[in-house]
């Protein structure tokens, strides 16, 4: 996905979304004062990032991928964390979402388990969960998880994750 900005004599900056398929229509994305730049220098970072998101939640999975694709992101998901730590090492992802429960291997698990490996340990992992205890939060910190977001969350909560952790690294 490419983003063409079109600057006027009223210093507005018009965003359109140039869709990859080249087929020649454009789609007004929208539009900010030329003062602000860096939103959308923020917003065509997003593309080719590459984020993974581990769930057991067929739903979950599709959401949060048609959610990030739209804004630019390459999209990789996993069922389980088994699946995740195989795809991890042959994608690099930039980002990694993971849900807590999960069947054999649960996001407590995977998360300390990315955090133990020297080359993926300075990337970040949020945490996923409908629960939203303090001790769960904690047990997060503990094995290294960079946030928590809780379920259900919002396209917001995801790219607001994105744009301070992986975009401001």
């Amino acid at each position: 996905m490419y983003y063409l900005l079109i600057a006027n004599t009223e210093n507005m900056v018009y965003i359109w979304n140039v869709p990859t398929c080249r087929s020649g229509i454009l789609f007004f994305t929208g539009y900010l004062h030329i003062n602000g730049t860096a939103m959308a220098e923020e917003i065509a970072g997003l593309n080719d990032l590459k984020v993974m998101v581990i769930d057991d939640s067929k739903t979950i999975r599709r959401t949060a991928e048609n959610l990030l694709k739209k804004e630019g992101c390459e999209v990789v998901t996993a069922i389980d964390g088994f699946e995740a730590l195989s795809k991890i090492a042959e994608t690099k992802p930039d980002i990694i979402f993971v849900d807590i429960m999960m069947p054999r291997l649960d996001g407590y698990q995977t998360c300390a388990l990315i955090k133990n490996n020297s080359v993926f340990r300075e990337t970040p992992v949020i945490m996923l969960s409908s629960k939203d205890s303090i001790f769960d939060r904690a047990r997060g910190r503990i094995v290294g998880s960079t946030q928590y977001l809780t379920k259900p969350f919002t396209k917001e909560d995801l790219l607001g994750a994105i744009k301070e952790h992986a975009l401001g690294k």
